[in-house]
């Protein structure tokens, strides 16, 4: 039987080879789902290439189920708005920024 409390916060601990460590680099990313699952697959495309078909190779593909889904959704709209805010904290004029420089994104 187990004797945790279940309300008890749990630490996950993960262990990356260097290779993992280091990532790979992304700048294009198409998310697909069937009944099941999610997926996202991320690619490096070169973007200067002025052709009708534009090259590139797949980095990483992965695989969510639908309440990950959501629970990446929500992990990465948090980190986007903590980001957002700090950013717009640098462009202040008493942090040394300029007036004006960060691009208004509500219209």
């Amino acid at each position: 039987m187990n004797d945790q409390d279940p309300g008890a916060e749990r630490h996950i601990n993960i262990h990356l080879s260097p290779e993992v460590m280091a990532g790979v680099y992304a700048n294009f990313a198409n998310v697909s789902h069937s009944d099941y699952e999610f997926t996202i697959t991320f690619a490096r495309v070169d973007h200067e290439v002025e052709a009708d078909e534009v090259p590139g190779v797949v980095v990483s593909r992965v695989n969510l189920s639908p309440r990950f889904m959501r629970e990446l959704i929500s992990a990465m709209e948090d980190n986007y708005s903590k980001w957002q805010t700090r950013e717009g904290i640098k462009s202040l004029p008493e942090y040394g920024g300029e007036e004006g420089e960060q691009e208004d994104t509500e219209r």
